[in-house]
């Protein structure tokens, strides 16, 4: 074992080229026997192909990362040790989204088993969080509080949440300590800044620079954006990681690195205690399921209201032939977007933590409640925003983001988002540290019905309060049928999460594209308020002037969302990653 760990921190020493191309490493078979798989997926009409595998693929958004995580999986480890080893890894070298000062949500497929996980490492709000946290004196919602200020830093929940994958669900082949060695490596020695690095950096150089802790690692100094070719070095954080290495998480949410993230908060503002973060723990949740068209969906629960969403959308949309209406045709998307804008509507009042609010998952997930939904769309002319308001589902039961995927060669299968918040969090550093604080409060309802950074407007079930974890859009996701598992994926892409997700599996299993198809598709979003139909570049103008005469609002938006995701079909592997990002990487074996 002390072999193998010298083995893999010295390979990912070596790492120090940008791979900006999707790639695939095949380690049991050469690339043009993977390209000769006689599967329709690969040798049809497609005008764009994934990447093939057999034995083992990770896909996100940093190549890096992503061969770490193969290597992991190539030393003999399961989809859980590549996925934590990927996790942290993506920290060093995606810093705007992969972190130790964020939190996510994880979704764990144990194929032996036939049994799905879903572990809930959100950030919770520290104990002295009060419903009143953002609002000024009158009462009104005051957004640089919750979106520029240590009040609105959440408790990191990344550390525990990749802590308990492990300890859970590893293979036992490689402790915590195995897993960080690469990341901390890379920290240490530092990384080439490619591309895509360079211009986060540089399009979040205003928030960046508010802090001389963060101006020291993140901007040259003579006050200039990195470019590419330079070197980026995080000394501080790979101590962060050494620590974590070994103490396990007590190396974070305990002693130094603790004192360092809780000093920092509360210089700018924040009520962040020594005690809120060695109470964090991640928790184990029922994940939330349903089908569609015949195939078995299983996302993340709340407080995510991207698993409760993504199917209760479905859910309507199957009571249409899609199929028949074609793939972003001006009817197809209509029908979308009637649905996405009923779902918006109940998630503004029903989703929450459930820890503190009951939520009526079952009720928004059941066929009989879509069936009501459906029955009120019209399939020749758009419901005014106006006049949606929240169903009633039958009873109650007890940008910047990252998402990856792994599957191992067992069938085992991890789909995990985590995130900052916005693009690299709060743009604060903890002195000392390296460890990017997040703004991950922001998310809560300060006000019912005021909206967020994201547009997206709450509740009282989503208040802010003690120990409470704020609603979230992070949708992993995986499909099955007949128990067996067809696909991983998931997206960034802040409120859109819940689109783009549905849109991957609705383009899959409704149009027949492969994972790469899927990716690249036109794509289209709807939440209810704004009162606007927002689709990338790329849809025809004829399109767009149906959906007009439908009386849809019709804006043209940036391109949303970074999918990375994972098919797999008679044992082969298929991966795409999506080429909206620069760097992104799909790497199998």
């Amino acid at each position: 074992m002390h072999d193998r760990r010298i083995a893999l921190a010295q390979q990912v020493g070596k790492l120090k080229a940008v791979f900006v191309a999707v790639l695939v490493v095949c380690a049991t078979f050469d690339v043009s026997s993977a390209q000769s798989v006689p599967d329709p997926i690969v040798m049809g009409d497609a005008r764009t192909l994934p990447v093939v595998a057999r034995s083992g693929m990770v896909v996100s958004q940093e190549a890096r990362a992503s061969r770490i995580g193969v290597d992991i999986l190539k030393a003999g480890g399961n989809a859980v040790d590549a996925a934590v080893a990927t996790g942290f890894a993506l920290a060093v070298t995606l810093p705007r989204a992969g972190n130790l000062g964020g939190g996510g949500f994880m979704l764990v497929h144990l194929a032996k088993e036939r049994k799905t996980i879903a572990i809930d490492y959100r950030e919770t709000a520290p104990a002295a969080a009060a419903p009143d946290m953002f609002l000024d004196t009158e009462g009104r919602f005051v957004p640089r509080l919750s979106q520029s200020s240590g009040a609105g830093v959440g408790v990191p929940g990344t550390v525990a949440g990749f802590a308990l994958a492990l300890e859970k669900y590893g293979s036992g082949r490689f402790t915590l300590a195995d897993l960080l060695a690469p990341a901390i490596a890379l920290a240490r020695e530092g990384l080439d800044v490619d591309d895509d690095l360079a211009f986060s950096l540089a399009a979040a150089g205003r928030r960046l620079s508010r802090y001389a802790s963060t101006r020291a690692i993140f901007i040259r100094p003579d006050g200039a954006p990195f470019e590419p070719g330079d070197r980026l070095v995080q000394k501080d954080l790979a101590a962060s990681l050494q620590r974590i290495a070994a103490s396990g998480a007590a190396g974070f949410y305990e002693g130094e690195t603790a004192q360092k993230l809780v000093a920092a908060v509360r210089a700018e503002g924040g009520a962040m205690t020594l005690e809120d973060l060695k109470a964090y723990r991640a928790v184990e949740r029922d994940a939330v399921r349903g089908t569609y068209r015949g195939h078995e969906i299983a996302s993340m629960p709340p407080p995510s209201s991207g698993g409760v969403h993504v199917i209760q959308i479905l859910n309507i949309l199957e009571r249409f032939p899609l199929r028949d209406l074609g793939q972003n045709s001006a009817a197809a998307i209509h029908l979308m977007a009637e649905a996405m804008k009923r779902a918006y509507a109940d998630r503004e009042i029903y989703l929450g933590d459930p820890d503190f609010v009951r939520v009526p998952v079952a009720g928004l997930v059941s066929k009989d409640y879509a069936a009501s939904l459906a029955a009120k769309i019209s399939t020749g002319r758009a419901t005014p925003s106006d006049q949606i308001s929240a169903g009633r589902p039958p009873g109650f039961e007890s940008d910047q983001t990252t998402h990856y995927s792994v599957v191992d060669r067992h069938g085992n299968a991890v789909s995990n988002t985590y995130t900052l918040n916005f693009s690299y969090g709060l743009g604060l550093v903890a002195d000392g540290t390296g460890v990017i604080l997040n703004n991950e409060l922001d998310d809560f309802a300060a006000v019912a019905g005021a909206p967020n950074a994201y547009g997206l407007r709450g509740g009282a079930a989503n208040a802010p309060g003690p120990r409470k974890r704020p609603l979230s859009s992070m949708s992993p996701a995986m499909v099955f049928r007949d128990g067996e598992l067809e696909l991983v994926t998931g997206s960034p892409g802040g409120s859109r999460i819940i689109t783009i997700v549905l849109q991957i599996i609705s383009n899959v299993i409704d149009h027949g594209l492969n994972v790469a198809e899927a990716s690249e598709a036109v794509r289209v979003h709807h939440q209810l308020h704004p009162d606007e139909l927002r689709v990338e570049r790329g849809l025809s103008i004829d399109t767009i002037r149906l959906l007009e005469a439908k009386g849809h609002i019709v804006r043209q938006q940036r391109a949303t969302g970074s999918t990375q995701t994972i098919q797999r079909r008679d044992g082969v592997l298929y991966g795409a990653a999506d080429t909206r990002q620069r760097g992104t990487a799909a790497i199998g074996y």
